[in-house]
Formats: C-alpha cells, sequence, structure tokens
C-alpha cells in the first residue's frame, strides 16, 4: 500500500463525512504534535509500535491497535525508534460523528484493539481507491464512512447501546472459549482477541454478567477440572497440574490449597471415586 490522503468539503455533507483519511509508513522516531486536531481522527496500526499521549495517559500502542483522536483535545504521538509503525486513518466531522462514535465505546476510551479484523482493513482500502472514481468519490467515502461506523458499533458497542442480548453471546462465547482452551495459559487478551472485542469492554462485560472477573473464573475452572482429575484418575500431581496450563506444580498446589483448603493430595486422599 503506498502512502495516500484525501480531503473532502466539509459543506456538501454536515451529518458525517470523512474530512481526511490517508496511510503512512513512519520512519523511526517519527513524532506529530503537540497539537490539537478539529474533528475525530482514528489511527488503525498495521504493523510496528509506537506512543501516543492524551487526556495525560501515556499509551503504547501495536500492530491491531486503533487510537482515537478528540478535537479540541491536545496530542501527541511518536513512531518507535526501532520498530516504527505504518498506520491508515481516517477523519471524521459532522454534527452527527459525536453521536455515531457513542455507540461504540469511542470516545470513552482513546484505545481500541482491532486485532487483525480484515472488515475494518478493507474499508481503509477501500478508502484508497476512491481516486478512481473522481465524479462520485463523495458518495463513495459517504457510505465507506458509515460501513466502518456500524462496524465499530457491532464489534465494540458502548454500554447503552449495547442490547443484554449482545452481552450475553460475547459472555457466553468468552465462557466456551475458556472450558475449551483452560489448558493452554490463555490471558484476557487472547479471549478479547478471539471475540474481536476491546480487552477492558470484555473485562467489564464479563463481571457485569457473572459477578466474576475472567482471571477468578478461569482459576475456579481450572481448580474444578484439577478436581475431577484428582478423584477420578490416579495421574501424578504434576500431570494434572500441567493438564490445567500450571508449568510449575508446587504454584498449583498453594492456589489449589487456598481455593479449597486442602492440599491436591490431601484432597485426593478425602474425595477419591477410584
Amino acid at each position: 500500500m503506498q502512502n495516500y490522503n484525501f480531503s473532502n468539503d466539509f459543506s456538501r455533507n454536515i451529518d458525517a463525512m470523512i474530512y481526511t483519511c490517508g496511510y503512512e509508513n513512519c520512519s523511526p522516531g517519527h513524532s506529530y504534535g503537540p497539537i490539537m486536531r478539529n474533528g475525530y481522527l482514528i489511527h488503525y496500526i498495521l504493523k510496528g509500535s509506537g506512543v501516543y499521549k492524551a487526556r495525560g495517559q501515556i499509551f503504547r500502542l501495536k500492530e491491531g491497535d486503533a487510537f482515537l483522536i478528540c478535537p479540541g483535545e491536545l496530542i501527541y504521538y511518536e513512531a518507535d525508534s526501532k520498530t516504527p509503525w505504518s498506520y491508515a486513518w481516517i477523519g471524521m466531522q459532522g454534527i452527527k460523528v459525536k453521536g455515531y462514535l457513542e455507540r461504540t465505546i469511542f470516545p470513552k476510551e482513546l484505545v481500541l484493539h482491532y486485532g487483525r479484523d480484515e472488515q475494518l482493513r478493507l474499508c481503509h482500502e477501500k478508502m484508497s481507491k476512491a481516486d478512481q472514481f473522481p465524479q462520485n468519490k463523495d458518495l463513495i467515502m459517504n457510505s465507506i464512512l458509515y460501513e466502518y461506523l456500524f462496524l465499530l458499533a457491532s464489534k465494540f458497542p458502548g454500554d447503552g447501546h449495547s442490547s443484554q442480548e449482545k452481552k450475553s453471546d460475547y459472555v457466553e462465547e468468552a465462557l466456551n472459549y475458556i472450558e475449551s482452551r483452560y489448558c493452554d495459559p490463555i490471558t484476557i487478551q487472547d479471549i478479547a482477541d478471539h471475540l474481536n472485542i476491546n480487552r477492558s469492554y470484555l473485562h467489564r462485560l464479563f463481571k457485569s454478567v457473572t459477578g466474576l472477573s475472567i482471571q477468578s473464573y478461569l482459576l475456579d475452572y481450572r481448580i474444578r477440572q484439577a478436581c475431577i482429575l484428582l478423584t477420578t484418575t490416579d495421574l501424578s500431581i504434576r500431570v494434572i497440574a500441567h493438564s490445567v496450563s500450571y508449568a510449575d506444580p508446587l504454584y498449583f498446589s498453594r492456589l489449589f490449597h487456598q481455593k479449597k483448603g486442602l492440599s491436591p493430595s490431601e484432597y485426593r486422599f478425602e474425595f477419591s471415586q477410584i
């Protein structure tokens, strides 16, 4: 993909429009700001890494992350000196843009993890090809914008606009993922990537539905599976620890004792079914 830049005439669509978009392959340490912008801009990191500073916070970002710039807010961003980022950006203006973005977890959250989202990536690619249709470029760009906003609202819904059913679906998928992968050293980010939603949003959502954090649920589930193995098999404690993702059997035994009040050996002696 080659560097490109596009600008649009705001007077032609006051509701919502793309006023700028582009792609940049940054040199090491390339920076922008401190500066304030007059529209909403989303930068989607396609490769590499860098730093984004806004609202008194510092975000260290990498491939698959996206960050939002809000109008009138002082921001600064800089490509990493060793692995400089390449990113695509889209700038939006219009009297309805803020409302549309509020259907997502933007602008409350300034950073999202898109992952390798082909639909969002394709939107950026289509923007770069709009010059092939000069007479209808404004129509093409506006259609892409609404598609982009729809994808954001669907994949990263804001709390005020996501249905309870959608929340339950995400939690159900997270539970299924945990139950099928608990034997691997999975993280919250792994689960969020699998669902293609933001890690922080997943954490809040899971706790609101289940009453437990993901870490607590995952630990409880692993201990339950270990209890089954302890009482129905003669596998060693080391093998059982490995079977529920713990490489260190001593660490596993400490966690088990904290949860059950007994060591794995004591639990087996007390409740064995064989």
